[in-house]
């Protein structure tokens, strides 16, 4: 494959409410501001806004069926998600080369999510490997453990050091979905022996399957109902197999309650230990749902 600085691949697609409701049955990230009309209503956005990891969804989308293609292994990602999606409004996924290393194999590329108005609904980057790529994951990124200082112990019910975790096994059916939902048909994750054939043991579960248990936990448990996904840097260092039990978990690091600021850290790990995926996420709690104790 040759691949060029500034090629730039582009695809459209819209999401209706049974979209976001089947995301949130998907993932089990039902909060309220994408599933509940009534209750985004008397929040800053006024309706129902699209998942963060529906729109990342839709990234790769674009790099396993447009470019590079499939069999594409995705191993960062970073976006910020400037602006809300609403249904039933046709974005614009732009995916554009910034970067090469032919003896990794290895690309970066800007992602971005426009909407009509021009606005970004996301912007972003992510790092892959080119599909045939043999080396496998890239290991524990370090920097991935750490952040700035916090302002303040306590923000609303929220308090530094507070955790919250999940436990999940992906299934055939999950993925089944997930293929059908996003149109994301990446062979390493329906086509066990395509998987195999890569050096992997099985098919391997896609970043947003992933990542979207960080959006269950930051959505629902911790900081909860009505948190709002701001950005968001994920870093997969080995794989995670239909399957395995994967654990989840998102812990508190800094409050900033000035702006109604949280910082969370976040790992998923498999049944030996190992970790899957690190997250670092930032989110707005001005629309966070009273805790009744």
């Amino acid at each position: 494959m040759t691949v060029k600085k500034g090629h730039l691949e582009t695809l459209k697609c819209s999401f209706t409410q049974e979209d976001f409701n089947r995301f949130a049955d998907l993932t089990g990230d039902n909060n309220p501001i994408h599933v509940d009309p009534e209750f985004s209503a008397r929040t800053h956005f006024g309706q129902t806004v699209a998942h963060g990891m529906l729109l990342y969804s839709t990234i790769c989308r674009g790099l396993s069926t447009q470019y590079p293609g499939p069999g594409i292994l995705q191993i960062k990602q970073d976006m910020m998600f400037q602006y809300p999606t609403y249904t039933d409004t046709e974005i614009t996924v732009k995916l554009e080369v910034a970067d090469f290393q032919p003896d990794q194999q290895r690309v970066d590329m800007n992602t971005v999510i426009g909407l009509p108005d021009g606005k970004l609904a996301c912007d972003g980057s992510t790092t892959i490997h080119l599909p045939g790529w043999q080396g496998g994951f890239p290991g524990v990124d370090g920097s991935m453990t750490t952040t700035g200082d916090s302002e303040a112990r306590s923000l609303k019910h929220l308090e530094i050091g507070q955790s919250a975790a999940a436990k999940r096994i992906f299934a055939d059916g999950d993925l089944a979905e997930y293929a059908d939902l996003t149109k994301d048909t990446n062979p390493l994750f329906n086509d066990a022996v395509f998987a195999r054939q890569q050096g992997f043991q099985d098919c391997i579960i896609p970043g947003p399957l992933l990542s979207g248990m960080f959006s269950d936990l930051l959505g629902t448990k911790l900081p909860g109902r009505g948190t709002n996904w701001l950005k968001q840097k994920l870093h997969f260092p080995a794989p995670a197999y239909l399957g395995d039990e994967i654990t989840a978990r998102v812990e508190i690091v800094r409050l900033r309650p000035q702006k109604d600021l949280v910082n969370l850290i976040g790992t998923c790990t498999n049944s030996n230990g190992e970790w899957v995926c690190q997250a670092q996420s930032l989110v707005l709690v001005r629309d966070l749902e009273v805790k009744r104790l």
